[in-house]
């Protein structure tokens, strides 16, 4: 082996010395072309880089406390970046809306009809001119523009008037007539409530129980909406027919010139004219500007509302109740079963005291009639309620095993509803017996018409339990709407006076200072009273009477009161209320 590491010729070869072809393969590995000398030969390059390469070994001690820190500052860095992360989703799993309100969300509204444009303005307007100066006729009024908002909106997004649709908008529709017809203030309320209701039922097409429940109050949500809704189609309209606008306002600024100008010289000429006109014609004045502006904008507002339910609805029908679990035979009617019990004897009871006879029952528990009733209205009333609560969550819990559960839902339910019904009758009953003794009032008619309400709702459910209770909802609904109507239409305040008058015939007794607080709709009833009683009941009345109200803002009841006071005036010596006898209980009647 020679110093340059090549085999010399002479050598002879070893054992353990590699061969030519051994020696040639490593230099091919190293980059080295065979047979080349080792001036030519190419370093083998390393593994890694060196900024790379493990510190060495006498370093490794000096550095362990160094990695230690590094890897509690990355430990600490991911834990920062998982919670960051979690609280990302967190904050956008807030932001987004619940499975429910997604399902039930509606798609974006067409661009508004140039028809519900005209409809809300002309909606907007008669707020502003009618609606100033009370409520009657003009309630009617207003509602009926703002109806074809709606219908246009509707129609342009391609919805179809249904049966269930019509029901509920002439139903509000209705309903608004009470305040044309009625001059109390609290079936008033209740009309203008319930149409509110309705017309939004209306415009969801609801048929669920959340549909019916939601869909009721559902147009709230889209006052805001609306307004952006209105103003956006405006915009657009107005951005892309500027030439057209014009010509309109222009026209309508002469047309509204013309009847100025002319109205002014007729009223002047004539004053049966100038009367007529006065009549007809809202008086707007001046200092009213701020009162109209905000009625104007309450009508803009509401018609946009009602145009943008109806364009795009709410599916609140799509918005699930998850059913309850489902209970065992025995552990869901043991309960109902005892409850029933219950109520059969307490009807058992009532029987008995009405085949004794209420005297008997008043001297064994030394109550006065009076307060017997009273009493027992109340438990009953709330007894009633409670009952209808309970078969719903009797209904969500019931088993649903079969045909033979099924049958005892229906056998359970369904008497506990025949016996509810016995219940809400002894209710009544008591409630006619005490207004024989002591006279009609609001309070006591309100709360009869409730329970006979609540009878109704009672009825339905059973009906429901044998022919399906998928149209439950609807006729719940559609009985409080017509609850309201027929409440309204019936008169209570008149009611109430008929009642005290002939109880007045009859034993000689009543309340004047009560009669004073009731509406121009008592009056027909108590005109037939003999004096001084009836210029001391009828003069509160008078004073709440206004001649010189509109024709939109009097009732008809108001118009009749009114009629009758020309007819017959008012004794002013008896309306002063004073040298009345008193009553039985010795207290004076003011």
């Amino acid at each position: 082996m020679s110093p340059s590491g090549s085999p010399s010729p002479s050598a002879s070869p070893s054992p353990s010395a590699p061969s030519e072809g051994e020696a040639a393969a490593p230099r091919a590995r190293a980059g080295e072309t065979p047979g080349a000398g080792p001036q030519d030969a190419v370093p083998e390059p390393p593994a890694t880089p060196a900024y790379m390469r493990p510190h060495p070994p006498q370093t490794a001690a000096y550095m362990q406390p160094q990695s230690a820190l590094q890897q509690r500052q990355q430990q600490q860095w991911q834990q920062w970046q998982a919670q960051q992360h979690w609280q990302q989703q967190r904050r956008q799993k807030a932001m987004e809306p619940p499975a429910w309100r997604a399902g039930v969300r509606p798609a974006p509204p067409a661009r508004i009809r140039t028809a519900s444009l005209w409809a809300v303005l002309a909606t907007a307007l008669l707020s502003a001119l009618f609606l100033g100066d009370g409520l009657g006729l003009n309630l009617l009024i207003v509602s009926v523009p703002a109806a074809l908002a709606a219908f246009f909106a509707a129609q342009a997004a391609g919805r179809r008037p249904r049966p269930w649709t019509l029901l509920w908008g002439l139903g509000g529709l209705a309903l608004l007539a009470v305040p044309a017809l009625r001059d109390a203030g609290w079936p008033t309320f209740l009309a203008v409530l319930s149409a509110l209701a309705l017309g939004s039922l209306a415009l969801h097409g609801s048929r669920s129980w959340a549909g019916v429940l939601i869909g009721s109050v559902g147009i709230v949500g889209s006052l805001v909406p609306g307004v952006a809704w209105g103003w956006r189609g405006m915009r657009e309209r107005a951005n892309g027919s500027r030439d057209r606008w014009g010509p309109v306002i222009r026209t309508a600024a002469i047309a509204v010139g013309l009847l100025v100008v002319f109205g002014a010289l007729f009223v002047s000429a004539d004053a049966a004219f100038a009367e007529l006109l006065g009549k007809l014609v809202p008086d707007v004045s001046v200092g009213d500007g701020p009162w109209r502006f905000l009625l104007f904008l309450l009508g803009l507002i509401g018609a946009l509302a009602a145009a943008r339910t109806a364009a795009a609805p709410h599916q609140w029908d799509k918005a699930r109740i998850k059913p309850g679990r489902a209970r065992k035979r025995l552990e869901w009617a043991v309960p109902l079963i005892v409850l029933n019990l219950l109520f059969a004897a307490f009807i058992g009871v009532q029987l008995a005291v009405l085949l004794r006879g209420y005297a008997a029952v008043l001297d064994e528990t030394d109550l006065p009639i009076a307060e017997y009733a009273r009493q027992g209205f109340w438990q009953l009333l709330w007894a009633t309620l409670l009952t209808i609560v309970v078969i719903a969550f009797a209904k969500r819990w019931a088993p649903r095993g079969g045909a033979r559960d099924q049958l005892l839902v229906r056998c359970v339910l369904g008497v506990l509803c025949l016996l509810t019904l016995v219940v809400v009758a002894s209710a009544l009953g008591r409630m006619n017996m005490y207004v024989d003794e002591y006279g009609l009032t609001r309070l006591r008619i309100s709360v009869a018409a409730m329970e006979l309400w609540l009878g109704v709702v009672v009825a339905l459910i059973m009906v429901a339990g044998v022919f399906g209770a998928r149209w439950l909802p609807r006729a719940v609904a559609a009985s409080a709407g017509a609850a309201v109507l027929a409440f309204g239409l019936a008169s209570p305040d008149a009611l109430v006076a008929e009642r005290n008058v002939a109880r007045y015939e009859k034993h000689g007794t009543i309340d004047v200072e009560y009669l004073q607080d009731l509406s121009a709709d008592a009056v027909p009833a108590l005109d037939t009273l003999p004096e001084p009683l009836r210029s001391c009941a009828l003069d509160a009345v008078r004073e709440g009477l206004d001649e010189d109200d509109p024709w939109y803002a009097t009732s008809r009841g108001e118009q009749r009161a009114l009629d009758l006071l020309k007819r017959r005036p008012l004794d002013e010596q008896a309306a002063q209320c004073r040298h009345l006898p008193p009553d039985d209980n010795g207290d004076d009647y003011r």
